[in-house]
This record gives structure tokens, sequence and C-alpha cells, in this order.
């Protein structure tokens, strides 16, 4: 329980420091929002309209820790503020109408990588020197040495232009409506082919790698031996006791990786035009719509360190050794 406490409140920290960094760092470039909307409306707005704006942007006269205080207590009550590209839509609107095809994307494409990976590390660790142990690892990490979008426009190029196979861009058809029904979830499995595998892709190698590399250290252990010398099944000593044990280190990489995975993704909706929070954030990059912009970032912070403390709560569960520090 100790160690527990002690990550939230590690957490907690990080997720302070991130709070107030999406805070002053809006406030310390150059330009505002309001300045932006005024130069859209070519000077058609008057001075208590701008004043408005100010306020409720956030960006009036007030003293700065004033104005901290109130987009802390913003955050926390779900308040992200009001999207200027899609003004007067609030952030927090615009994010959930958005981030749960990003979710559907990145833990897709985390889940098959991982379990690929892990399968066939444990498979090219207990055949060591073999075809499978000599040859793979090599291919995978050199694939995924690439960048995100690289491969992205490779696959689209190659599986959707020239051959034709997937749908180029967007989560379904349009026109479609969405239902929990068979062919709107065909329809989108369609879409999510391509986008997906490119960021397993990118992963599966290291998966793959580490747990490779722990599967030899692991079975070279005093049991593994002793299970052999019992008589057991190859195929049981290799799961049940070998991979088992191995898989930890996996689990505790599960929340760092969900990181680089919902980078990736973000990367991968732009090439894709799929509509996650990562498409929606270049159009706010490029709408400059900093409250947006914020929201996403604290959305995307707020989800990683969410995920790694799950990953630290597992961990304490399968892992005894953790509990008694």
């Amino acid at each position: 329980m100790r160690l527990v406490l002690r990550n939230l409140g590690f957490y907690l920290l990080a997720f302070w420091v991130s709070v107030t960094l999406n805070f002053l760092l809006p406030r310390f470039m150059p330009g505002d929002p309001v300045s932006r909307m005024f130069a859209q409306a070519q000077g058609a707005m008057q001075p208590e309209q701008i004043a408005q704006l100010e306020k409720l942007f956030g960006l009036d006269n007030r003293p700065l820790w004033q104005q901290y205080i109130d987009y802390f207590k913003s955050v926390f009550t779900g308040d992200l503020g009001i999207s200027i590209s899609r003004f007067p839509t609030p952030v927090s609107e615009v994010i959930g109408s958005q981030i749960g095809w990003t979710l559907l994307l990145g833990i897709t494409a985390l889940v098959i990588a991982a379990v690929l990976g892990n399968l066939l590390g444990v498979l090219a660790a207990w055949r060591r020197g073999g075809l499978l142990d000599s040859a793979l690892p090599p291919l995978l990490i050199f694939v995924g040495s690439f960048p995100y979008f690289f491969l992205a426009m490779g696959a689209l190029y190659l599986f959707g232009v020239t051959l034709g196979w997937f749908p180029l861009r967007h989560a379904f058809d349009p026109g479609l409506a969405p239902g929990f029904n068979g062919e709107f979830i065909s329809n989108v499995a369609s879409h999510l082919v391509l986008p997906a595998l490119t960021i397993v892709l990118v992963s599966v190698g290291g998966w793959m790698l580490g747990m490779r590399n722990t599967m030899i250290a692991t079975a070279a252990e005093d049991y593994i031996t002793m299970a052999e010398a019992k008589g057991l099944k190859p195929g049981r000593i290799m799961f049940r006791y070998a991979a088992r044990n191995a898989l930890l280190p996996s689990v505790t990489n599960f929340g760092m990786a969900f990181g680089f995975m919902v980078g990736g993704a973000l990367l991968t909706e732009v090439v894709f035009a799929y509509p996650g929070i990562g498409y929606q954030l270049l159009a706010a990059v490029q709408g400059l719509d900093y409250p947006l912009m914020q929201g996403i970032f604290l959305t995307i912070t707020a989800a990683v360190l969410l995920a790694n403390f799950i990953v630290d709560l597992l961990h304490v569960r399968l892992d005894p050794r953790v509990r008694v520090r």
C-alpha cells in the first residue's frame, strides 16, 4: 500500500506540472486567441466584444496567479474552455467526440503488438538459434526504425491506392449511419486495418526483443530445470512456468508503451485523415486554436499517467515481491 500511495503522489505531482505548463506556455507565446479572432473578423469586433472574449479565454488584466487558480479550478471541473476553430463549442465536447476513435486505434494496435510480440519472443527464445530467432528480430527492429508516418504513407499507397484492398481515409464510409450493427462494425474494422497495421509494425519488434531476452534469462532458472527433470511437457514448461514469469517486465512496459502508442496514433491519424484527436490537433494548430491545443495536450498527459498508474497497480498485484517494499 505504501508503494501505491508513493507512486500516486508522483503521478499527481506530474499531473500538476503538466497543468501548470499547459497554463503558462500559451501565455508566453506571441499572440493570443482573441487577436486571432479579431484578425479573422477583419476589425469588425467592438471593444466590448473583445473584452468579453478576453475574459472568456482567461486573458484579461487579472493577475497571473488569479488566472492560474481559476484555470486550475476549471480543469478539475471539466471546463477546458471554448474552441476557437469550432466556436462556440466547448473544448471538452470537441475532444469527447474524437477521443473514442483515438482510443480504438491506439488500444487495438497496442494489444495486437503486445500479444504478437510477446508470443514471438517466447517462441524465439525457446528455440534459441533457430530460424525464427535468427531472422525475425533483426527484420522487425529494422522495420521499427522507420517513422510512423513513413510506413503509414507506404501502406496507404500500396494497399489503398495501388491494390485498393482497404479504404484511404476516415473511420467509416461517408453517408453510413453509425450504430452497433454488423455493417457499421465491419466498415469501421476495414478502415482500422491500415492505421493499426503501421503502428503494429513499428512497435512489435521491441515487444519481441524484450520478451526474448527475458525468456532467455528465465529459462536458465532452477525451477525450469526441475520442471524439465520431472518430465513435464515442453509446451507446459514454456507457457505455464517460463513465459508466465517472464511476462512481468512486459506488464510494466505496457504503460510506457501506451504513451508512445498514443504519439504514433496522432501521426498516423493525420496521414489517414482518421477522425481522432491527432487529426483534430493538426486542425487546431493550423487554426491557432490555443484552448483546443491545451485541452488535447492535457488529455493525452492525463491518459498516459492514468495508464501507468493502472500498470503499477497490476504489477503490485502480479508480483508478490513488490508488496513487501
